[in-house]
C-alpha cells in the first residue's frame, strides 16, 4: 500500500534536517520517499526488527529529511501488510526543535505518570500484605498495566529496549489496553460496598472483563477476523465496559455509596478522554496528540483516586464493625416503632394497607370463625375536589373523612386508608352491626367541608361482604367487596351496595364477552346501527348516531348495556373501538348521501393525548372522509376522571381539524364548568333520564333542561335531548329552545340500509 501526499507544498516552509513523522503500526515493511524536485530521492526503509534509530516519544516513527522542503516534489510512504490504514492516527512534518520540544512535553508527562502510578501501587502493595482483600488485587494489576500501557504506548520502553517500537508496541498496546479496562471493570464491581450493586450488573462486569480480554486477544495476533473490524470489536468492548460502570456507578450513588465519589472522581475524566479516543477511532473527531497525552494524564489522576478510595473503603470497614453493635442495639429499641410506623397512614393515623391485610388475615384466620364484615368505602371524585381545594384542602377532606369512619365504625372496627381515596373498615357482624354502621356512614353522607371559602359535600361509594358468607379466603372476601363497590360506583355513587353472587356471575359473563369478542371481531360479528339526530321543528334528520351492536353466535343481537363492561380493560377496549372507528368511517365513505355526518362514542383510553388525536384524523385521512363529517361524543366522568392537559390537547387537535366534540349524557356527571370553558366542547346532549322525567318528578327535570339549554345557549353551543319518545316532549324541548333531539319518537337505531331506504323515500 502506497501513500502519497496530496499536497507536498505544506512542507515547504520546513528548514534542513527536518523530520516526517508516522504513526507507528503493524507492518512487515515500512518504506519513506523523498523525491526531490532535481530529481534525486531519499529512500528509507525498515523492518520490524530494525526500527531502533527511528522512534520517537509520543507512539510515533521519525524519519529525517536532509534537505529543505521547499526543495521536495513528492512524498510516499509505503507499506507492506499494513493492518489497515484506517487505525493510522496522522502523518505529520516537524522541525528538530519542534519535535524537541514535543518531545520534552512527553518526557514531563511520562515523568509525572511514572510517579502516580508507581506510588500509589507502591503504598496498595504495602496495604495489601496485611489485608489481602480482592478489590485491592485487582487494583495492584490494574496499576500494572496501566503503568505498562503508558510506557509501551508512549515508547517509554525504547530508551531501554530500542527495537521495543512500532509493530512490537502496537502488538503489546492492544494487549495491555484490553487487560486494563477488564482489571478496571473487576475493580469497580469488587470495590463497592457489598450488597449495593446488583448480581445482574456484577455477572455483567465479570463477562465484559472476559469479553475485553479476548478481544485485545484477537485484535493483538490477528485472530479470525480482519485487524480492522477487531479493532473495532476491541473500541465496542471498551464502551460496553464503559456503560456497565456508568450504570453501577448511578446505582451506586442512589444507593448513597461513599467509595463510588472517589471511583467517579478518578473515571470521569479517563472516560471522557477514552471516549474522545474511541470516536476518535471511529473518525468522529480529528488527530490531536493532546488527546492522547490527556488519557496518561487522567489515568495517572485515576490511580491516585483509587488509591484515596482504597483507603477511604479501609475507613468504612472499620466504622462499620464499630457500628454494628451499636446499630444492633438501636434497631432492638427502633423496631417496635418502625413496626408501629410501618403500619400507620400519616395523613389520617388510620392503619395503612400493611396493617389491614395484616388485620384481615389475623381475623380469616381466627379459630373461633366469628363472622365480620369488610367494608371498601371511595371518596367520589377526590380529583375534582383537589382540583376545586387545593391538595391541602383534599388532604383534609381525608383527614376528616378518615376521623369520621373511625367514629362511626366504632371501638371494635379497625378502619385503614388503603390508598389515595379508598378506606377499608373491618368490624365484627351481626344483622343490628349491619344496620348500625349502614345508618352511620348514611348520616356522613353529604357532610360539607370547608376550607379557603370552598365547600363541597362529602360522597362515599362504599361495597360490602361478609366473612364466611360470601367468601373463604382473604383475597376472594376482598374482591367480592370491590365488586359491590363497582356496582355502587355504577348505579350512580354515593351509596352503599352490599355483595350477591350475581355480581361474580355478571364479572365472570364480562369476562367470557371479553374472551369471546376477539374472535367477534374477526367474524365480523359487530356492527353499527344508526340513529338520526333531528331538527325538531323540521324533523329533518341533521346527522346520524352509530350505535354499537353485537350479533353473537348464542345470545343474538346485544347492545352495550349487556357487554359493555368489558370495554373498561383498556387493551380490548381499544380493540373494539378501533374496529367500531373503521365501520363508521367505512360507513361515512360508502353511503356520502345517507350519512353526512355521523357521530360516534369514544372511551378514555382513545383520546389519552395529542399522539391519539393526530392517529384518528390519519385514519380520516386513510379512509378519505373529511374531518367535519364526523362528530365524538364523550362521557362527562371521562373528562372528570382523566389528565386534563392530555385531554385539552387531544380534543383541541380534533377541534381544530374540523371533528366536532359532543359532551354526552350531560347532566349526570359531576363535570366542573371550568372544563366547558377550557374544552374545545361544540355540543352538549341533555341526557335522556331528564327528558324521560320532564313531566313527571314535579318539575325538577324541566328546571335541570332549562338550565343546559340555557347555559349552551350563552356559551355558543348546540344543545341535543335524547331519549325524545313522544309528541310533547317535543313539543316542550321546543318550546325551551332545544333545536335538536334524538329518540325513539324520529326512528329506532338501525342498520345503514334501513337508512338509506328511508332517506330514498
Amino acid at each position: 500500500m502506497w501513500l502519497k501526499v496530496r499536497d507536498p507544498g505544506r512542507v515547504a516552509a520546513m528548514p534542513s534536517n527536518w523530520h516526517l513523522l508516522i504513526d507507528q503500526a503493524r507492518f512487515t515493511s515500512l518504506t519513506v520517499v523523498i523525491v526531490h524536485r532535481d530529481g534525486q530521492a531519499e529512500t528509507t526503509t525498515v523492518t520490524p526488527g530494525a526500527v531502533g534509530d527511528y522512534w520517537s516519544l509520543g507512539g510515533m516513527l521519525r524519519f529525517p529529511v536532509t534537505r529543505k522542503g521547499a526543495a521536495v516534489r513528492d512524498i510516499y510512504v509505503g507499506f507492506e501488510r499494513l493492518d489497515d490504514l484506517s487505525l493510522m492516527r496522522k502523518l505529520d512534518a516537524a522541525t528538530s526543535t519542534d519535535l524537541l520540544k514535543l518531545e520534552w512535553r512527553w518526557l514531563a508527562l511520562i515523568g509525572i505518570f511514572i510517579g502516580a502510578i508507581g506510588s500509589a501501587f507502591a503504598f496498595n502493595l504495602l496495604i495489601y500484605t496485611g489485608q489481602r482483600l480482592v478489590f485491592q488485587r485487582w487494583y495492584l494489576v490494574w496499576s500494572a498495566l496501566v503503568l505498562g500501557y503508558g510506557l509501551s504506548w508512549t515508547n517509554t520502553f525504547a530508551f531501554v529496549f530500542p527495537e521495543y517500537v512500532g509493530p512490537v508496541s502496537a502488538t503489546a498496546n492492544y494487549l495491555l489496553v484490553s487487560g486494563l479496562i477488564a482489571a478496571g471493570n473487576m475493580f469497580f464491581i469488587t470495590v463497592i460496598e457489598e450488597g449495593i450493586l446488583p448480581r445482574t450488573l456484577m455477572t455483567w462486569g465479570r463477562s465484559l472483563a472476559w469479553f475485553n480480554l479476548v478481544c485485545g486477544v484477537l485484535a493483538a495476533f490477528c485472530l479470525f477476523v480482519e485487524p480492522r473490524q477487531s479493532d473495532q470489536w476491541l473500541n465496542i468492548a471498551f464502551v460496553m465496559s464503559a456503560l456497565c460502570v456508568g450504570l453501577g456507578t448511578i446505582i451506586a450513588l442512589r444507593a448513597r455509596s461513599r467509595v463510588v465519589w472517589f471511583y467517579l472522581a478518578g473515571w470521569t475524566p479517563v472516560l471522557v478522554v477514552f471516549g474522545l479516543r474511541v470516536s476518535r477511532n471511529f473518525g468522529l473527531f480529528p488527530q490531536n496528540d493532546l488527546i492522547d497525552m490527556a488519557s496518561f494524564a487522567a489515568l495517572a489522576f485515576e490511580s491516585t483516586a483509587l488509591a484515596l478510595a482504597i483507603a477511604d473503603r479501609f475507613r468504612l470497614l472499620g466504622r462499620q464493625r464499630d457500628a454494628a453493635e451499636q446499630a444492633r442495639k438501636v434497631m432492638e429499641v427502633e423496631s417496635q416503632t418502625f413496626r408501629r410506623a410501618a403500619q400507620t397512614d400519616y395523613l389520617t393515623g388510620l392503619g395503612n394497607r400493611a396493617a389491614f391485610q395484616s388485620r384481615l388475615r389475623a381475623m380469616c384466620a381466627d379459630a373461633s370463625r366469628t363472622p365480620f364484615m369488610l367494608l371498601l368505602l371511595d371518596v367520589d371524585h377526590l380529583k375534582a375536589i383537589n382540583d376545586r381545594l387545593g391538595h391541602d384542602g383534599g388532604d383534609l377532606l381525608l383527614g376528616q373523612v378518615g376521623a369520621g369512619l373511625a367514629e362511626a365504625a366504632g371501638p371494635l372496627a379497625h378502619v385503614s386508608r388503603t390508598g389515595g381515596d379508598e378506606f377499608a373498615i373491618l368490624l365484627p357482624w351481626t344483622p343490628g352491626s349491619a344496620d348500625g354502621i349502614r345508618m352511620r356512614l348514611e348520616h356522613l353522607q353529604g357532610r360539607t367541608l370547608t376550607h379557603g371559602g370552598r365547600s363541597w359535600a362529602l360522597s362515599l361509594s362504599i361495597g360490602t361482604a361478609v366473612w364466611p358468607r360470601d367468601a373463604l379466603a382473604p383475597d376472594v372476601l376482598v374482591k367480592n367487596a370491590d365488586l359491590a363497590l363497582y356496582e355502587a360506583k355504577q348505579n350512580g355513587r354515593r351509596r352503599l351496595q352490599a355483595f350477591l353472587p350475581r355480581m361474580r356471575e355478571k364479572l365472570h359473563t364480562q369476562q367470557v364477552f371479553g374472551q369471546e369478542a376477539r374472535h367477534g371481531i374477526e367474524r365480523q360479528e359487530f356492527l353499527l346501527h344508526f340513529q338520526p339526530i333531528v331538527d325538531m321543528d323540521t324533523g329533518r334528520a341533521c346527522y346520524h348516531e352509530a350505535l354499537l351492536r353485537w350479533q353473537h353466535p348464542q345470545h343474538g343481537m346485544m347492545t352495550p348495556a349487556t357487554f359493555g363492561d368489558m370495554l373498561n380493560e383498556r387493551t380490548l377496549g381499544l380493540m373494539v373501538q378501533h374496529h367500531v372507528l373503521d365501520m363508521a368511517l367505512a360507513a361515512l365513505r360508502d353511503y356520502p348521501q345517507a350519512l353526512p355526518k355521523l357521530s360516534i362514542n369514544l372511551i378514555g383510553a382513545q383520546l389519552d393525548g395529542p399522539e391519539d388525536a393526530v392517529w384518528l384524523l390519519r385514519r380520516l385521512d386513510d379512509f378519505g372522509v373529511a374531518p367535519d363529517r364526523l362528530c365524538v361524543e364523550i362521557i362527562e366522568d371521562f373528562v372528570l376522571g382523566r389528565a386534563i392537559n392530555g385531554t385539552t390537547h387531544a380534543l383541541a387537535l380534533l377541534h381544530e381539524a374540523g371533528v366536532t366534540v359532543a359532551l354526552d349524557d350531560f347532566g349526570t356527571g359531576y363535570a366542573s364548568l371550568i372544563h366547558l370553558k377550557h374544552l374545545p366542547f361544540d355540543m352538549l346532549k341533555i341526557d335522556q333520564s331528564f327528558t324521560r322525567g320532564l313531566f313527571q318528578d314535579g318539575g325538577q327535570s324541566e328546571a335541570i333542561i332549562r338550565a343546559i339549554i340555557g347555559l349552551g345557549q350563552g356559551l355558543g353551543k348546540q344543545v341535543v335531548a335524547e331519549g325524545v319518545e313522544t309528541q310533547e316532549q317535543r313539543r316542550k324541548l321546543s318550546e325551551m329552545g332545544c333545536r335538536l333531539g334524538q329518540g325513539y319518537l324520529f326512528a329506532r337505531p338501525g342498520p345503514i340500509l334501513r337508512e338509506v331506504v328511508a332517506i330514498a323515500g
